[in-house]
């Protein structure tokens, strides 16, 4: 098993990583190299910083207003659990619920939920992924459409 927390640049987010309990930190890192891997096929995505937000391994475009920002982490009090959160002012989760309603489970309108022995659908999950990564580059380009 390869560790792919030394690829992690900022230490901050690679102590959180390192901190995460062996079962939950394996997903949130295939979770992760899934996120970038990602943003690098996506033409509006761009680069993205991967930065700490409340405490949470956080991928942000560094393009202004181009995507939303995703945080991933461990589900507080469920143990072997973990979350893709999205922020919830936006309509991803929804969005996410309404393509793909029987392929992931969803919390509110800010995250979807995995069990450590998930193995999500891949191409499903990085679709969603796409969609939160472009999400105001997409509102803005339907609103000059109009």
């Amino acid at each position: 098993m390869t560790d792919r927390t030394q690829k992690i640049p900022d230490p901050a987010v690679k102590a959180v990583f390192d901190a995460y309990p062996p079962e939950v930190r394996e997903n949130l890192l295939h979770l992760r190299s899934v996120i970038l891997e990602t943003a690098a096929a996506t033409d509006d995505a761009g680069q993205l910083q991967e930065t700490l937000k409340w405490g949470q391994p956080s991928y942000l475009t560094a393009k202004p207003k181009s995507g939303s920002t995703i945080r991933i982490d461990q589900v507080k009090g469920e143990a072997g659990r973990y979350a893709l959160y999205c922020h919830c002012q936006t309509t991803l989760i929804e969005d996410f619920r309404r393509l793909y309603p029987d392929e992931f489970r969803f919390e509110g309108n800010r995250a979807m939920i995995f069990d450590a022995t998930d193995k999500p659908d891949e191409d499903a999950l990085k679709h969603c992924i796409a969609l939160a990564l472009t999400y105001h580059a997409r509102k803005k380009g339907a609103a000059s459409a109009k």
